[in-house]
């Protein structure tokens, strides 16, 4: 009887602790000047506890557990891994090399119903480059090749593996203005009522499915498919990032939620949002812009200032950062000093800039927001992903850098293909150049 309570007691300690992790990994980041973004200061000498991925305690001088790694940060800059609302990261390698190219799909009878995960190469060169810049999350966004739904975006990580998928179908992609009209026949008049006209049949497709035969008849300018992804836009269930710049495109945009009270709208650029921020504001709709845009470059940008974003902020609108009108590849490492140059304005009289505590949360907790992972991503607090940056100074100077990336509590390898050739190629290391570059 005795043995037969051992086994049973036995058992059930095997399967209480068959539920644990195999070894609890403790990483304890001291003597940092921590912005949780969180709340707007950032802790001075603070300390951050990962545990098994997550963040486990963030404060100042806490008691740091006995077997736990310690990292000294020696007063540099801890913040959240920084993420992109916008970019076009795994889906492009070269871009005149078409074989590397996986933005679009014009030949393609599918549009909305597209779905970017399948075709993105975590592998891709430039996501390594990104990663070690400090940005530990991205939303990846299609091109609109033949139509004005270019399909269903990402969010991902950059973290090393296949299991890169953080947030699936995480919005719909629509361009509007001078893109868009050239895709719906060459006006804008054009383009917004084929917006209706696929709306419509959206809705159509949602109120009886089995009954919906719009994409097999000549008649119908959207396929089946296309109509299920975009009802579930209509719905509210998937956001809709449009791409628009002009201010009457982005007003007529808004007008839709009239129509469509559900829909939940992501403003990509809005270059000349400035002008119609109250009405953006009002509307409670958010913004991915970039800060560098300031010519008029197309006849849509005209109102283009380097003080948008700020204008935009003070309005009350939502705005995170990110290279919507420039590189969305190569360039999305950069974001700290687009975020940098817009505080310099703030420091310029008259400036229409933000502040410091702004900026970082324009890269960190309002990205995340936006893409519907704040729950888990965005500022330093326990329980959240232990998605985390060490910096050797301030984040959004010019001669600060990372010096430690954490995806998931796991620390990232801090080389790309540019450091492999910078060091290999480096005059001074002369033991690793090939032999036709010795000296």
């Amino acid at each position: 009887m005795m043995r037969r309570l051992a086994l049973y007691v036995m058992a059930f300690v095997m399967a209480a602790l068959s539920g644990l992790p195999a070894s609890a990994k403790t990483i304890a980041i001291i003597n940092g000047t921590v912005a949780t973004i969180a709340n707007p200061d950032p802790i001075e000498n603070g300390t951050v506890i990962m545990r098994d991925g997550r963040i486990a305690a963030v404060g100042a001088h806490l008691a740091v557990p006995s077997r736990a790694e310690v990292i000294d940060a020696k007063g540099g800059w801890v913040t959240p891994g920084l993420i992109a609302a916008y970019s076009k990261l795994g889906l492009i390698e070269v871009g005149l090399v078409k074989e590397t190219d996986d933005l679009g799909a014009s030949g393609s009878p599918y549009n909305a119903a597209i779905d970017v995960a399948p075709a993105i190469n975590p592998r891709a060169t430039a996501i390594p480059v990104t990663r070690i810049a400090g940005i530990t999350r991205a939303a990846v966004v299609p091109d609109a090749s033949s139509d004005v739904f270019g399909g269903q975006g990402l969010v991902m990580s950059l973290g090393e593996g296949d299991d890169f998928v953080t947030k699936p179908r995480a919005f719909q992609f629509i361009v509007l203005g001078e893109g868009g009209s050239a895709k719906a026949g060459g006006s804008r008049g054009a383009l917004y009522a084929r917006i209706v006209d696929a709306f419509a049949e959206a809705q159509a497709y949602a109120r009886n499915p089995a009954a919906y035969d719009f994409g097999r008849n000549k008649y119908s300018l959207l396929t089946k498919a296309d109509a299920a992804a975009l009802s579930k836009v209509v719905s509210g269930e998937t956001p809709a990032m449009v791409y628009v710049n002009r201010a009457s495109d982005i007003l007529q945009i808004l007008k839709l939620k009239k129509s469509y009270p559900r829909l939940r709208l992501i403003l990509a650029g809005a270059s000349e949002g400035w002008t119609v921020a109250d009405r953006i504001a009002d509307a409670g709709v958010p913004v991915v812009s970039e800060v560098m845009l300031n010519l008029p470059e197309h006849f849509e940008t005209l109102a283009a200032t380097q003080s948008n974003i700020g204008r935009m902020v003070r309005a009350g609108v939502k705005v995170a950062i990110a290279p919507v009108n420039g590189d969305a590849t190569h360039q999305v490492r950069l974001m700290p000093q687009q975020a940098g140059n817009l505080v310099a304005q703030s420091k310029i009289p008259g400036g229409q800039g933000i502040s410091h505590a702004q900026a970082l949360a324009a890269m960190t907790r309002v990205p995340a927001e936006i893409l519907g992972i704040s729950g888990s991503l965005g500022t330093i607090e326990r329980g959240k992903i232990a998605d985390i940056v060490i910096w050797s100074g301030d984040p959004i100077a010019l001669s600060s850098a990372p010096t430690a990336v954490f995806i998931e509590g796991e620390p990232v390898v801090m080389e790309s293909r540019q450091t492999k050739l910078r060091d290999r190629y480096n005059p001074r290391n002369t033991d690793v150049l090939p032999k036709q570059y010795r000296r």
